[in-house]
């Protein structure tokens, strides 16, 4: 007999195609059929692959230098990866040495304005859970998003580069600089469908301390999920809103046009 008769099939299974979720698989019996259970096996060693994938920090260097970027490297306090992962606190400030090297390259700067801050805007980039999104994906936001900077004349910091950071690391980097707003660019935890998603995070005036509702999140910017293009179209848009506004977080809202994320997909 054919093992394919021996599937029972799902009514929703026309849906499949329109997104990569795990719907519809059917049964054999009371049980997962075989190729579905092995496509998900072969999903999660992917996803506990990509948390342990260590990012080429100077390949991810040289491709900022050449869109005439000066680009700073720290790391957090978490040594290891194996400490990042079991201690997320560490990952979330610079080691005592590289926070002190940061004061001294901002010393040598010319001292801010009498009001305001040295920098409207601080770009932090952090591995975070999933290196590979971080090399698949900041640089081609970054080239996006420059032009647009630029043309609103807005004054860049140097680029900073973290390896195991997370997300609130951002806040210690953009307040000793002395930025208005940092924008973390950082790779998600991997999903089962997704496992290469570089996630955005934005924060008005920053300092350590905050909590995550200062911060605007823009998910999923992938070639399978949000495009690069329209990324750093919303980051543009809400680093905007946030430096009029003078906020960031839960009050600040992203009222762009819904667009689909990656127009060449189903949907």
């Amino acid at each position: 007999m054919d093992t394919h008769e021996l599937r029972i099939r799902d009514p929703w299974e026309d849906l499949k195609r329109y997104t990569d979720a795990r719907i519809a698989l059917g049964r054999c019996g009371v049980s997962l059929p075989t190729r579905h259970h092995l496509d998900f096996q072969l999903a999660h060693a992917r996803a506990r692959d990509a948390v342990h994938h260590r990012l080429d920090s100077d390949e991810v260097q040289q491709a900022f230098e050449a869109l005439g970027m000066n680009v700073v490297r720290l790391h957090s306090a978490a040594e290891s990866r194996t400490v990042y992962l079991q201690r997320p606190d560490l990952g979330r400030r610079l080691r005592t040495e590289d926070s002190e090297a940061l004061f001294a390259m901002v010393d040598a700067l010319d001292p801010p304005p009498a009001e305001g801050y040295r920098f409207d805007l601080a770009l932090v980039v952090a591995d975070g859970l999933c290196a590979q999104a971080v090399q698949a994906s900041a640089v081609p936001l970054v080239n996006e998003l420059l032009p647009k900077v630029n043309q609103a004349g807005w004054r860049l910091a140097p680029t900073v580069l973290v390896e195991q950071g997370r997300v609130a690391i951002g806040d210690e980097i953009g307040s000793i600089l002395g930025a208005e707003v940092v924008t973390v660019l950082i790779g998600e935890r991997p999903g089962l469908s997704s496992p290469d998603s570089l996630g955005i995070y934005l924060t008005y005036a920053p300092r350590p301390g905050l909590t995550d509702e200062r911060r605007n999140c823009i998910s999923n910017v992938r070639q399978a999920g949000l495009l690069p293009e329209l990324a750093a179209e919303k980051l543009f848009y809400l680093v905007s809103q946030a430096r009029r506004r003078r906020l960031s977080g839960v009050e600040l809202k992203d009222d762009l046009p819904q667009v689909q994320e990656n127009p060449a997909l189903p949907g």
